[in-house]
């Protein structure tokens, strides 16, 4: 994934992870210890397929109570003064609040007092962070004018004023008198805002799918599909946030902005439908925008802060939650101070290189609400690196959490005393490096030079990366000029830059076989093991050492966990039947007539059959017929198997063909396998599936 022309600080996160997938989509051929490790991607022994998941915490907010527009506080009749609240001057209508953003069932409650500076007497307003338990949908609770009384100035659908005594039986939803181009509420008349057409939005199609196919949906989602009111789409949009219908949530608060694009709360409650689908870069801007439109919203700086709590930046947290005459909410402060502290400890340890107490640290802060922090999954990545657990640290940085896009903060956010873009680049390179990717650990290296050039760490990577690189180089150039004992002073060139990287171990391990020095190249390859237990060919090229040292023990282990994770590699498998024999020579056994490799052997005759079973070694007979339906399912698998176990002998007997075979050996069920050892039986299995057959078959061979 390419982006041509755009500087390296404008990619983000994503994009950077890209980048990453496509430099490991090549994969080396077929290991040989005859040939030096170039730099493909060094074992395709992967015992563990996956990095640490990153643990998902909900986060806790505060929401703020309201009233209803029009509607009046106190129990005995209306209150003509409006009161303020110590929170904030401005109130927002259906402002999404509460706790667990993230839950799908999370009841966010609303303000549901109109979004007005100039409020007017006789509407209540209060911003005092107490708690709503559910998201209303802007009805008043109180004081709603009774039956057969006409409130002042109310305006019937039709346009026409009822007559005195007319009974008023009207709903909550907002009246659009004419061609839709007024409003009308209970008590008052409001200005409306253009028609909205062609602002649909991306879920539109989806919530009328819903109402036709079983109407899921309540009625005022129903109205609001087609409404050309901010509010009433906001509240439809609230009720599918409570049903953790995200995308469509996201949708009508796009549709609202669209219609009144100056109002925060709706800014504000769509940052909490883009927190539910996980986008938390846009959630940030969204709220920052919402401050921008107002900069004393309580409910914004909340939102904006929890944000910034999960992406590990503490100082804009800090923030927003402690806004000059904002009271903050205790339970974030208290989650603030825990992230911050532990950070403040997984940077004191990553000083002294204790990489496990760092790995306890990440986890700590995970755990205290950072869950998404892509700097800190980059710093687990590097200590997993240093635990010389390369491939957890690969997995790893595949799968660090996404910021689609990067945040202004985030651009500038520093980590361990780098910017936090230099320091994915940073523990990129190092990976790269470990693995033997040297031109795209160089790459990643200069990268992280170009955005934060003046960082000393990053300097001094960027220098040790080019001088290994070039010591790697040099030492496959005279390799393949068969100037071997120069090609041993090149790799140690680069090992006494980098001491933990296992290819120049195994590339000089290459160089010592050469020469003859075995002792050598084992010692190397034990090096390069203990840094990357599973390197493939570094086993290859021990394996073939001790071959030459005839310590045919350590060679037959080697190649027997080659065989086990290289099945369909038939040098392998030739390899290790030749040292099994050697072995067993080594240890006085009867070696004749042992052969290597062939096809599965069909036996028509009884004194065929004994002939087979009674050569030495092991051998697998299959019983079948050609009409059985498992045995058509098993035949090509025992075709598989023969050549993976070159060193066994198969044999085939169709019982329908060959009746004395199957009468001798009491064989009626198929499909039937017996195993034979030097011509006595040691196992007999019937109707077994593929994996109990191999691991049988496995058991057995020599």
């Amino acid at each position: 994934m390419s982006h041509p022309g755009k500087p390296i600080s404008e990619l983000g996160f994503d994009a950077l992870n890209d980048r990453f997938r496509d430099s490991l989509s090549c994969e080396a051929n077929k290991p040989d210890f005859r040939e030096l490790d170039l730099g493909s991607p060094v074992s395709p022994l992967r015992t563990r397929q996956s990095g640490p998941a990153a643990s998902g915490l909900t986060t806790t907010t505060t929401s703020s109570s309201s009233s209803s527009s029009g509607s009046v506080s106190g129990r005995n009749g209306c209150n003509p003064v409006a009161k303020r609240s110590h929170s904030g001057p401005n109130n927002h209508s259906g402002e999404l609040s509460g706790s667990s953003e993230n839950s799908p069932t999370a009841a966010e409650s609303l303000r549901s007092a109109g979004n007005t500076r100039n409020f007017k007497p006789g509407h209540s307003r209060s911003d005092t962070g107490t708690t709503q338990p559910l998201i209303y949908s802007g009805q008043s609770s109180v004081n709603s004018p009774p039956l057969n009384v006409l409130p002042t100035g109310n305006i019937c659908p039709s346009g026409k004023i009822l007559k005195t005594g007319m009974a008023s039986s009207r709903s909550s939803r907002t009246d659009v008198l004419g061609s839709g181009m007024g409003n009308y509420g209970h008590g008052s008349i409001m200005r409306a805002g253009a028609a909205a057409k062609g602002c649909a939005g991306e879920a539109t199609g989806a919530m009328n799918a819903r109402v036709t196919s079983g109407g899921s949906i309540h009625d005022p989602v129903k109205r609001a599909v087609q409404s050309v009111d901010p509010e009433e789409l906001k509240r439809a949009g609230n009720e599918q946030y409570k049903r953790g219908h995200f995308t469509e949530a996201l949708s009508l608060y796009d549709r609202a902005i669209a219609l009144s694009p100056a109002n925060a709360a709706y800014r504000s409650n769509r940052a909490a439908a883009l927190t539910g689908l996980g986008r938390l870069a846009e959630a940030v801007r969204e709220c920052e925008e919402a401050v921008r439109l107002d900069p004393n919203y309580v409910r914004a700086h909340q939102r904006l802060a929890s944000l910034y709590i999960r992406l590990g930046q503490v100082e804009d947290a800090r923030k927003h939650l402690s806004y000059p005459g904002l009271r903050p909410d205790p339970s974030e402060l208290h989650k603030l101070q825990l992230v911050e502290k532990h950070i403040s400890k997984c940077t004191d340890v990553r000083r002294i290189s204790d990489w496990k107490s760092v790995l306890r640290e990440i986890d700590a802060v995970v755990a205290a609400g950072a869950d998404s922090s892509p700097q800190l999954f980059m710093c687990r990545a590097e200590a997993l690196l240093k635990l010389h657990q390369i491939d957890d640290a690969e997995s790893s940085l595949l799968n660090i959490p996404k910021l689609e896009q990067r945040t202004n903060s985030s651009s500038q956010a520093r980590y361990f005393g780098m910017l936090s873009e230099a320091y994915f680049f940073f523990v990129r390179a190092q990976i790269e490096m470990a693995l033997g990717r040297f031109e795209n650990a160089v790459t990643a290296a200069e990268k992280a030079g170009q955005i934060d050039p003046r960082n000393i760490e990053v300097a001094v990577l960027l220098k040790n990366v080019r001088m290994v690189a070039r010591a790697r180089a040099r030492g496959n150039d005279l390799f393949k000029s068969e100037r071997f004992t120069e090609a041993c002073s090149a790799y140690g060139e680069g090992l006494r830059l980098d001491t933990s990287n296992s290819v120049l171990y195994c590339n000089r391990a290459a160089c010592w076989f050469k020469l003859g020095q075995w002792e050598r190249s084992i010692e190397d390859c034990n090096q390069a093991l203990i840094i990357q237990p599973n390197y493939t060919k570094a086993l290859l090229r021990r394996a073939a050492s001790n071959s030459k040292l005839e310590r045919w023990e350590e060679a037959v282990k080697d190649y027997e966990i080659l065989r086990r994770e290289l099945p369909d590699d038939n040098e392998v498998a030739e390899a290790l039947f030749h040292a099994q024999v050697a072995l067993k020579k080594s240890r006085g056994e009867e070696v004749h007539n042992l052969k290597f490799g062939g096809e599965v052997e069909v036996v028509s005759g009884l004194d065929q059959f004994r002939a087979a079973i009674s050569l030495p070694g092991v051998s697998v007979v299959y019983f079948e017929t050609a009409s059985d339906s498992q045995c058509k399912q098993l035949s090509p698998f025992v075709d598989t198997l023969c050549g993976r176990h070159p060193s066994m002998n198969f044999l085939k007997v169709n019982i329908e063909e060959s009746p004395t075979v199957a009468t001798a050996e009491n064989v009626r069920i198929v499909p039937t396998f017996k195993i034979y050892k030097n011509g006595s039986r040691v196992k007999e299995i019937v109707c077994p599936s593929r994996d109990m057959l191999e691991l049988s078959v496995r058991h057995y061979s020599i």
